[in-house]
């Protein structure tokens, strides 16, 4: 069960990620989102306040503002949360990916439809009736 005030929460929406925060969470949720290093992302920013430092903050705070905290449960368990990260991180893929196992699935189902429909079938039906 989850504590957001949304009644499902969408994985595939960014969120502030107050777990990892240093202030409010932004930075955090961005990298999470985007598969970046937290890090990394943090000390951009950091030497991008060098050159930009009211663009920057005030871009901080507009998203702490708008951005809803990252709900608790989420994602049910962690397949559900690495399926959402690589859809994502690169959707073609992750696209390609589905389509390939219903690719999978369908074949299976043509030879299991092939066998019912065989006189294979009846035969061995009649023979697991003797």
């Amino acid at each position: 069960m989850n504590n957001s005030s949304q009644p499902n929460p969408n994985p595939r929406r960014l969120y502030r990620d107050t777990e990892n925060a240093m202030l409010a969470g932004v930075l955090a949720g961005i990298a999470d989102y985007f598969g970046f290093s937290l890090k990394a992302l943090r000390w951009l920013v950091f030497l991008g306040c060098a050159f930009m430092m009211p663009a920057i903050c005030v871009s901080y705070l507009v998203a702490a503002f708008l951005l809803p905290a990252k709900p608790v449960g989420l994602y049910r368990n962690e397949g559900e949360e690495s399926f959402w990260r690589s859809v994502r991180r690169d959707p073609h893929y992750a696209c390609d990916d589905i389509r390939r196992k219903f690719r999978d699935l369908d074949g299976r189902l043509q030879g299991m439809e092939h066998y019912v429909t065989s006189p294979r079938f009846d035969l061995d039906q009649e023979f697991k009736n003797l």
